[in-house]
């Protein structure tokens, strides 16, 4: 099955085709990781998965989506995370780090023990977005970023890119999607801008281009770039495929070596689609008109339907979340079953029995 078998980007080779998904675990203390996020990460590189890319991890401390955040913009922060990276490589998977600023969906809860704007009496901040439009009506309406302020925060983005690769990274994923900071700047429906970083797509995309060559520029060339795209909107008057498929254009000249495909997030009470694959068609449409790698996310469960994805070239890699959440060792399992060894020489007693009794 093609799911598992190699991939090479640039000069790093995944042993198969399967990313776990960056999923927010809002479980760091002062942005640094702990033993939660060590075993976390360590257990699906053990798994078998080629890619590990951990959570959105914050360029500076007003861009955390919770105050639990992981974040990645001084040296403390990178000496305790390198430790993951090398664990993950030790592993014999890839590392990687997904970069990212929140823009107005900042300062929320800890999902679990609130909903909505941590007031900021209660620990709550003002957060910056492209125009003064909060997410939901009653929220803290955010700063409207100055060019200055747009500068600034590219070089946190950079700043951050350097301390990934120093820190053993990789892969680094720049996170464009899901109504944070850069797809704020992308989408129409929340960028009302009438400087150079607002109006027209190109303008629009300006702030996520200027990003990702300010990181090529920094960071040595055997590193891979991977950006998070929210591909649509979903939503009347918002981002869409055609501008997808302009970015994509443009990234890849720029020096990005990887889509990954999401969609949604912008505006609240989005619908999403509830079939298998939903992102696929993104992924796809990006294919047929650019040649340059992809990797889709969205209700993935099955490894018959991702390999057939990936055999009809409508993506080159899946990105997994909810599954590898429920089961670290997917890739080892569903591996096993197809004849691929992704397990480590530690468990080999475990898979050296007839194929038949293997429950």
């Amino acid at each position: 099955m093609k799911l598992f078998e190699s991939i090479t980007i640039k000069n790093l080779k995944s042993k198969n085709r399967i990313i776990m998904s960056p999923m927010a675990m809002y479980s760091a203390k002062n942005g640094l990781p702990n033993d939660f996020h060590f075993v976390h990460y360590g257990s699906r590189a053990i798994g078998g998965a080629g890619i590990i890319i951990l959570e959105a991890t914050a360029v500076e401390k007003i861009g955390r989506i919770t105050p639990n955040d992981l974040c990645l913009y001084n040296l403390r922060q990178m000496r305790a995370l390198s430790r993951i990276a090398k664990f993950i490589k030790d592993s014999g998977a890839l590392a990687g780090i997904q970069l990212a600023h929140a823009g107005r969906k900042a300062g929320t809860y800890v999902p679990w023990e609130g909903l909505g704007k941590i007031p900021l009496e209660k620990g709550g901040w003002i957060p910056v977005a492209p125009s003064l439009i909060p997410y939901v009506n009653d929220w803290i309406k955010p700063s409207e970023l100055s060019e200055n302020g747009i500068k600034n925060i590219e070089n946190k983005f950079i700043n951050s890119a350097i301390l990934a690769y120093n820190a053993g990274f990789q892969i680094i994923e720049i996170h464009a999607a899901h109504g944070y900071l850069i797809h704020e700047f992308l989408s129409p429906l929340t960028n009302k801008r009438n400087d150079k970083y607002g109006g027209k797509l190109e303008n629009r995309s300006r702030f996520l281009l200027e990003i990702i060559e300010g990181i090529r520029e920094k960071i040595p060339n055997d590193a891979a770039l991977f950006v998070r795209i929210s591909g649509v909107d979903f939503a009347d008057g918002g981002w869409g495929i055609d501008d997808t498929i302009y970015l994509a254009k443009e990234m890849k000249s720029y020096g990005v070596d990887l889509i990954d495909c999401s969609s949604g997030g912008i505006i609240p009470d989005i619908k999403l689609p509830e079939i298998e694959g939903y992102n696929v068609f993104i992924s796809e449409a990006i294919k047929k008109n650019e040649n340059i790698l992809t990797s889709v996310v969205g209700y993935i469960f099955n490894d018959k339907f991702a390999n057939k994805l990936i055999e009809e070239n409508k993506t080159d890699m899946v990105t997994l979340g909810r599954v590898l959440l429920r089961d670290p060792y997917w890739p080892i399992r569903k591996g096993f079953y197809n004849g691929y060894k992704f397990y480590p020489v530690q468990y080999e007693r475990a898979f050296n029995v007839p194929r038949g009794l293997y429950g």
